[in-house]
C-alpha cells in the first residue's frame, strides 16, 4: 500500500530530521502477516492483546507511571553501566555523561573523540563492552570528518572513573565506514553485542546514497559482524570476496537505528524507510533487505518503489508502517516489572512521538500497543530493576523512567 505527501519542501526538512515523513492518522495501518501470526490493531492508545491482557492502568489510562528524571541536550543514546548504579548518556554535540542514578548527579567524561556535529551526524552510541567487568571497556560511535566528507567510525576505550574526573582513556577507531561521503544523514552507527559476547554488530546507513546499499564493495548500508577489535568475523557471508564485504552479515538497508538479540538469540532490526515503509526486520546472515529496490514506502515526492513481494529476491520486514513513526531505537524486554511484555519489542518513534510495542513470537512479529509521548523518542532502554527508560530527541531532551501503575 502507498501514500503520498506533496512538495519537496518538507521531503527536504525531513532529511536533516529523521527522514521518514508523518501523514495524518490513517484508517488502517498495515502489518506483514506471516503464517501463525495472530494480528491485532495498530491505534494510538491501549490496544490489548493475549500479552498485555488486564494490566493495571495509571490515571491517564496507560498501563505505565512516567517519571522524569533529567533533562540533557540532544541526547542520541544511554547505557546501564554493570554492577554499578550508573550510566552513560551520549549528547549529539559530543559530549559524554556519565550519570550517578543514586543522585541525579551528571558529570562529563573526559577524553571524547572531535565529532561531525551537523545533520544527523554527532556523537552516536555508548555500549559497555562484554568484558566491562573485568576491564571496563566501552565502545561507541560518532562521526568523523575525512577527506571534505564524512563518515561514521566505532571505537573503544577504557572507562576511567578514579578520581573527581571520569575519562576515556586509550580510545582507538576500530572500524570505519567506507567510503566516506557528503552529506550528514542516514549514518545509523548502533552498536550490539552477540549474546555469547564474541561478536559486535555495528549498522552502517547507505548515507542518503541509494545503491550503495546493494554493492558488496563496500560496507553502506548493512549490518556488519566483527570480532571485539573491529575485525571481520570469521564465517561471514561474504568472507570470500576479502576486504570490506568480509565484514557484511546482512545488506540492502537504508537506515539501521535499532538493534537487539531477543532471548534465543535472534536478531532483530528497526529501520526507517523513506516515505512511509518503516520497518522491524528479523536480520539473517547473507540476507539482502531489499533497498533501494524494494521497499513498503516511497521516495519523496511520490515516486514509487515496488513492494515487497513473495519470490522478489529480498527479505521482507516482519512488521511495517505507513504512514512513517520513524524509528529511532530498539529494545527487547526481558525484565520482571512488566512481566506481560517480557520477550517483546520496544520502538522508540521519532516522528511518531510515540512509545510502540511490537510483539514477537519466535521468529513472527505483529504490531502491539502505541502510547502517545508528546515528544519525538530517540533512545530506549530496559534498566536493571526491569523499569523502562527513555530519552526524548530534542535541545532539552528528557530522561523518563516508566514503572508499573501501584
Amino acid at each position: 500500500m502507498r501514500w503520498r505527501l506533496l512538495g519537496g519542501a518538507i521531503a527536504a526538512a525531513l532529511a536533516l530530521t529523521g527522514c521518514t515523513a508523518t501523514a495524518p492518522t490513517p484508517t488502517a495501518d498495515q502489518s506483514r502477516q506471516v503464517p501463525g501470526a495472530a494480528s491485532s490493531a495498530d491505534i494510538p492508545g491501549q490496544t490489548p492483546s493475549a500479552s498485555n491482557a488486564s494490566p493495571r492502568t495509571a490515571p491517564d489510562g496507560r498501563p505505565f507511571v512516567v517519571k522524569e528524571l533529567g533533562r540533557f541536550t540532544e541526547p542520541w543514546a544511554m547505557a546501564f553501566l554493570p554492577g554499578s548504579d550508573r550510566m552513560l548518556i551520549t549528547q549529539r554535540s559530543g559530549a559524554l555523561l556519565l550519570r550517578d542514578n543514586a543522585t541525579g548527579r551528571s558529570v562529563q567524561v573526559q577524553g571524547t573523540p572531535q565529532v561531525v556535529h551537523a545533520g544527523q551526524g554527532g556523537l552516536g552510541d555508548i555500549v559497555p563492552g562484554p568484558t566491562f567487568a573485568d576491564d571496563n571497556t566501552v565502545y561507541l560511535s560518532w562521526v568523523e570528518a575525512g577527506g571534505g566528507d564524512a563518515g561514521a567510525v566505532v571505537g573503544r576505550a577504557t572507562l576511567n572513573t578514579s578520581g573527581d574526573t571520569p575519562r576515556l582513556d586509550g580510545l582507538r577507531v576500530i572500524w570505519r565506514q567506507e567510503p566516506k561521503v557528503s552529506g550528514s544523514g542516514h549514518f545509523s552507527h548502533r552498536i550490539a553485542f552477540s549474546p555469547d559476547g564474541r561478536y559486535l554488530f555495528v549498522s552502517s546507513g547507505e548515507r542518503q546514497k541509494f545503491q550503495p546499499a546493494q554493492d558488496l564493495s563496500n560496507n553502506l548500508g548493512k549490518i556488519l559482524r566483527l570480532n571485539l577489535d573491529g575485525t571481520p568475523a570469521p564465517g561471514n557471508p561474504f568472507a570470500g570476496r576479502g576486504g570490506v564485504s568480509a565484514q557484511i552479515y546482512s545488506y540492502g538497508h537504508r537506515n539501521v537505528l535499532g538493534l537487539a538479540f531477543d532471548a534465543d538469540g535472534r536478531l532483530w532490526a528497526s529501520e526507517m524507510g523513506p516515505q512511509g515503509g518503516d520497518e522491524i526486520n528479523l536480520i539473517k546472515p547473507g540476507a539482502n533487505y531489499g533497498w533501494p529496490n524494494a521497499s513498503d514506502g516511497s521516495q519523496y515526492g511520490g515516486a514509487d518503489i515496488p513492494d515487497h513481494k513473495p519470490g522478489d529476491g529480498y527479505e521482507a520486514p516482519k512488521v511495517f508502517w505507513n504512514p512513517s513513526i520513524s524509528p529511532g531505537s530498539l529494545m527487547i524486554y526481558s525484565g520482571d516489572l512488566f512481566p506481560q511484555w517480557r520477550g517483546d519489542a520496544f520502538v522508540g518513534a521519532l516522528s511518531g512521538q510515540a512509545l510502540i510495542r511490537v510483539d514477537l513470537d519466535g521468529e513472527n512479529a505483529t504490531k502491539g500497543d502505541q502510547w502517545d509521548m508528546g515528544q519525538r523518542i530517540r533512545a530506549v532502554k530496559q534498566a536493571p530493576d526491569g523499569s523502562i527508560w527513555i530519552l526524548e530527541d530534542a535541545p532539552s531532551g528528557r530522561l523518563l523512567q516508566l514503572t508499573p501503575p501501584a
